[in-house]
């Protein structure tokens, strides 16, 4: 029984393709710290393709995309209709786990790394990333041409949550590349996914994850955490802090 075992692995192992090519990847820092004076940063990552003795020539070079996604969130958005000279909410659509931070970094124009189809299901580029709504109860994605959806990848991008650049990722060597990861000032806090794509002659070939973390630092967090984690403890101190300026105020600005 074992030596059948042992005969079915090795032509299991030698039915499987072998990886020719496979991403090395390292961040710049893992860890981005928002303090009151914080104004942006970008976070660096650097990659290599590394090709082993199974590796088929290429027609073509290598393409990268790199994909980050912030932390999850459901947002809703509305859709205003004038009446009676008033602007009012005529209808809303909620978006459910939408990345509340999105960057696509490529190489080149993402729609000339891939046929359509293969950019859709590797959800490769802006327009074809899983924005799912809540729609009569169900949670499905929605057209691209959807108006809801149109509203919120603009209002997103106008606050500079998201964001394509088609020339973000820079080839330092055939092999050998680097992406400039930015990171603005309203940049939400939590874990980020960096998802890195390796494509040749419009197939991906491999793909690699890793992950940063955005966080808060210095008084404002503190306060934050005690607010969050000793909520009473919180409120009586803000108590006790308001009656104790009103009563200096009163001490300072007495008339005798």
């Amino acid at each position: 029984m074992s030596a059948r075992i042992v005969a079915f692995a090795i032509a299991l192992a030698l039915a499987s393709p072998a990886q020719a090519e496979r991403l090395v990847t390292t961040l710049s820092t893992s860890r981005v710290l928002i303090s009151s004076n914080f104004t942006g940063d970008e976070v660096v990552l650097f990659g290599s393709v590394e090709r082993d003795a199974q590796t088929v020539p290429r027609r073509g070079n290598y393409d990268i995309v790199v994909t980050v996604k912030g932390p999850r969130e459901n947002v809703v958005t509305y859709r205003k209709e004038r009446v009676f000279g008033i602007w009012v909410n005529a209808d809303s659509r909620n978006f459910v786990d939408a990345p509340s931070y999105l960057t696509v970094l490529s190489n080149r124009i993402i729609n000339d790394i891939a046929d359509i189809n293969t950019l859709r299901r590797t959800q490769t580029g802006l327009a074809r990333v899983l924005l799912q709504q809540e729609i009569s109860g169900d949670i499905a994605d929605s057209i691209r041409e959807d108006p809801f959806r149109l509203a919120f990848l603009r209002l997103k991008i106008e606050r500079g949550l998201y964001r394509e650049t088609q020339n973000g990722v820079t080839f330092l060597t055939p092999a050998l590349f680097r992406a400039a990861i930015p990171i603005p000032d309203n940049a939400p806090t939590g874990a980020y996914e960096v998802d890195v794509k390796l494509f040749a002659d419009g197939a991906l070939l491999a793909r690699q994850q890793t992950a940063l973390e955005v966080v808060k630092v210095g008084f404002e967090q503190i306060v934050a955490n005690a607010a969050r984690d000793h909520g009473l403890l919180y409120g009586l101190a803000t108590a006790l802090m308001a009656v104790l300026t009103g009563w200096l105020a009163s001490v300072v600005f007495r008339k005798d």
